[in-house]
């Protein structure tokens, strides 16, 4: 069995001040819920189900530290709009339910946010979407379509005003969309693991090495202890396959990212744009570029077929160097900034690009196949699996069976270790204009 493993280069976990210790497990335990994952869906099932049964006896489990994992390696958006393939559904009323559970879940995380007073810069700063040359504009202009379409607010940017919010001229045309929220990943999942209620237990580097089922529910065995429970909920991510579950449904895609050091007061005047902004490529190829409220630049772009799960240490330097290139030819002034940290995060796509949410078998519940927007969809998947594990029957729930599909099977893994890596080579190929 493959397990998390964290490799101390992620740089959202690396910049936390100070980082609370939750203990492992090592003594048999019984609970009536065990969710498995301390990420965005785990969190938000946790925190749900013990606000549904206030009497129930929660334990959340991670097998490294949460906030290590994909949840807090993202590049910290939370959307409300839902992903170019979504938005090109000819069913709009089924639009209008993925961004309406899009905006329940920004609201759930903001309220515990203020609740807690969660320190992770969070801000509805809204998201840009930008092309670089003639083959991202023809994503954007048929993005433009889709929110028009959609009856979306939006705002097309000027020359001069992509320049004065990016500080650069590199980018040929820019929309921006007002929903959503930018955050710092790690610290959110730090934060919303030190705040859950009081009948919910966390526990970190307690891994899971198996399940069993049994007459009073299940028996899932980890490295010191035996937890039994009555209902599993699994935000286990791409690592559920590990569990025995969607074996030929998930496909695990890495894709890295590069942070800079913060840019002291000489840089930021070369650089002349503003603060806390994120721009996703217009091109499903192209790079992602944030500039957060402490002066850091991200850059985030290659992707790797992520058979074994967590990121080759000998693949960086060449990621690194890539993520150099596309920084240079966005900041030429800023030649001077080194990369203070890179990464890889992983999350699970689908050939049908269609994600899983419900119960997998009795009493085991999962959201699979998050299609890389697993801030909102995940925080709204585990709130709508404990609602579904507590027996609720309410509209949110019923969108969201509605708004999530049957992952088609794979390919045996030898052919995707062959095709899917070629795929990914002919689509950098295809994007290299917007990279």
């Amino acid at each position: 069995m493959i397990l998390p493993r964290y490799d101390r280069r992620c740089g959202w976990y690396e910049q936390l001040d100070s980082v609370s210790d939750f203990p492992e497990i090592t003594t048999d335990t019984h609970v009536d819920v065990l969710v498995i994952g301390a990420g965005f869906v785990g969190c938000a099932a946790a925190r749900r189900m013990a606000e549904n049964r206030p009497d129930a006896q929660v334990l959340l489990i991670d097998a490294i530290k949460v906030g290590q994992g994909a949840s807090g390696r993202n590049s910290g958006f939370v959307i409300d709009q839902p992903h170019k393939r979504d938005l090109e559904s000819h069913d709009e009323t089924l639009k209008q339910k993925i961004v309406r559970l899009n905006r329940v879940a920004v609201e759930y995380l903001e309220t515990q946010i203020e609740r807690y007073g969660i320190n992770c810069h969070w801000s509805h700063a809204g998201k840009y979407q930008a092309a670089v040359g003639p083959r991202g504009e023809q994503h954007l202009a048929h993005y433009e379509s889709l929110l028009n379409k959609g009856g979306e607010t939006y705002h097309c940017l000027s020359k001069a005003e992509m320049r004065d919010v990016f500080g650069t001229d590199f980018y040929s045309a820019a929309i921006h969309t007002p929903g959503g929220a930018l955050m710092q990943p790690a610290a959110l999942m730090r934060g919303l693991a030190d705040n859950m209620p009081k009948n919910v237990q966390v526990a970190e580097r307690t891994a899971v090495q198996a399940i069993t089922r049994t007459s009073q529910g299940f028996e899932v065995r980890t490295g010191k202890a035996r937890i039994q429970c009555r209902q599993l909920i699994l935000g286990t991510n791409i690592f559920t396959a590990e569990l025995g579950f969607m074996r030929d449904r998930i496909l695990p895609i890495m894709t890295f990212a590069s942070m800079t050091a913060p840019l002291n007061d000489e840089q930021m005047q070369r650089y002349g744009g503003r603060l806390d902004w994120g721009i996703t490529p217009a091109d499903h190829g192209g790079t992602t570029l944030r500039m957060t409220q402490d002066r850091r630049l991200i850059v985030r772009n290659s992707y790797r077929y992520a058979h074994d799960y967590n990121t080759p240490q000998e693949l960086i330097p060449t990621i690194a160097a890539r993520h150099r290139e596309a920084f240079d030819q966005r900041y030429p002034q800023l030649n001077d900034v080194a990369f203070e940290y890179t990464w890889g995060g992983a999350s699970g796509l689908s050939a049908n690009f269609e994600t899983y949410f419900g119960e997998l078998e009795q009493n085991i519940f999962a959201s699979c196949c998050d299609q890389s927007v697993g801030a909102a969809r995940g925080t709204i998947s585990g709130m709508m699996l404990a609602d579904m594990a507590a027996g609720l029957k309410t509209d949110l729930l019923r969108d969201m069976q509605q708004v999530s599909g049957n992952p088609s099977r794979l390919p045996p893994r030898p052919l995707l270790r062959i095709g899917v890596p070629l795929r990914l080579a002919y689509e950098r190929f295809k994007s290299r204009s917007e990279v």
